[in-house]
């Protein structure tokens, strides 16, 4: 693979980059670069900007509102928009439940829900986990049973990032018990404002209430909310889990904040050198640098194998593991970077109130503990592993 970008892919990356600085809100740019919490507001502006200039779908094909870009030039997009300072897209959307219903979707469900997703109209939720049933999602008990033209849904949904602010939620559920477990499972949309839907949120190690408990008690969703075939909703989940996988190594992001890590650690300070001089430090910041580059192409072969309109296959857990790995060690170093000054503050509390201290401290402790939980989202790394081993290498 020719990593240098052609001269049409250089120009492609200059329009690219000027318009993300030219649109970005200053103060979201702020909070990003800063590593503070980005608001629903700020997203969802976000989004809308881009999809004034009709680029609310990068990774989307033209035939349903995207922009047809290449991996490339996807990938050009994330990483200029990931050093720029601007929200990530609001991926449950983008990268879960539209793929899905493009995918496996009718042609009216195509028409009703992807032109929402690209103006920000609707913001999107997962529902699969569940108490019981996280790692072995196969287990899962929310039970859809189908009563005319309604199914009447009945459950508990749990670690469903943001849906306190979301207006529907893709779900999986039990449409047939007496089967084998993956066997009876189906993909239902439904609305976050019917009747018998309460969301109750989840307090976090960092202060922040990220994640939600959803129940359904008899809520009634329309047949034709269902998507693709009554019981072959793990096929469908199997399809969004690769796409999820992808998305959350985050390579853009990383980049961005090993930049951070660099800053931070360069510092001079009372009496003392920068820790980036400390050789030890050094070594183990080159070491996660090395591992990035390493993702980064894989992460590109991915996307061509995408182009091709192929799902992701086991190479995505690979970039899962790595993702996730790294974004952790990164974090690490922030905080051994910062020493005392990370005080334990959650990631939206503003600088000022940390008093003397720097205002990017403030949120890296908030962060560093946020972290932890993106090796088992997902799907864990553990269970990842077990996909590469049968997959790949066979065991």
């Amino acid at each position: 693979m020719d990593l240098n970008f052609t001269r049409e892919e250089l120009v492609f990356r200059d329009e690219v980059r000027a318009f993300i600085e030219a649109s970005v809100p200053p103060e979201t740019r702020r909070k990003v670069l800063e590593g503070f919490e980005v608001s629903r507001d700020d997203m969802l502006r976000w989004q809308q900007v881009l999809h004034r200039q009709g680029w609310g779908g990068p990774h989307w094909r033209k035939q349903f509102g995207g922009t047809g870009w290449d991996p490339v030039q996807q990938y050009i997009f994330e990483e200029e928009s990931a050093a720029a300072g601007a929200p990530r897209l609001l991926a449950f959307g983008h990268k879960m439940v539209g793929p899905v219903i493009m995918r496996f979707g009718n042609v009216a469900q195509q028409k009703r829900f992807l032109p929402r997703i690209l103006s920000g109209e609707d913001w999107w939720a997962q529902g699969y986990s569940e108490p019981g049933a996280g790692s072995d999602l196969a287990s899962l008990k929310t039970r859809a049973e189908r009563k005319g033209d309604y199914y009447v849904v009945n459950g508990q949904k749990t670690w469903i990032t943001l849906a306190q602010h979301a207006n529907w939620i893709f779900c999986l559920v039990r449409t047939d018990p007496a089967v084998k477990k993956q066997a009876g499972i189906s993909f239902l949309l439904i609305d976050m404002k019917s009747p018998g839907v309460t969301v109750r949120p989840i307090t976090l190690l960092d202060g922040s209430q990220e994640v939600n408990e959803v129940w359904f008690e008899d809520v009634e969703v329309p047949v034709e909310n269902l998507v693709g075939d009554e019981n072959g909703g793990w096929t469908y989940a199997k399809f969004l889990l690769g796409h999820e996988r992808t998305n959350i190594a985050g390579v853009g992001v990383s980049k961005r904040e090993l930049a951070r890590l660099k800053r931070i650690a360069s510092e001079e300070r009372k009496d003392e050198k920068p820790l980036l001089a400390d050789p030890g430090f050094a070594a183990r910041v080159a070491q996660v640098e090395v591992e990035l580059m390493a993702l980064e192409i894989t992460n590109l072969r991915v996307l061509a194998a995408e182009a091709e309109r192929r799902a992701p296959g086991p190479e995505a857990s690979l970039l899962k593991i790595k993702g996730t790995e790294i974004q952790q060690a990164i974090s690490e170093l922030m905080m051994h970077a910062l020493g005392p000054r990370a005080l334990p503050m959650r990631r939206g509390a503003l600088g000022e109130r940390s008093g003397t201290l720097p205002a990017y401290a403030a949120p890296v402790a908030g962060a560093y503990l946020n972290l932890r939980k993106t090796s088992i989202y997902g799907g864990s790394n553990e269970i990842q592993k077990n996909i590469i081993a049968q997959t790949i290498l066979g065991l």
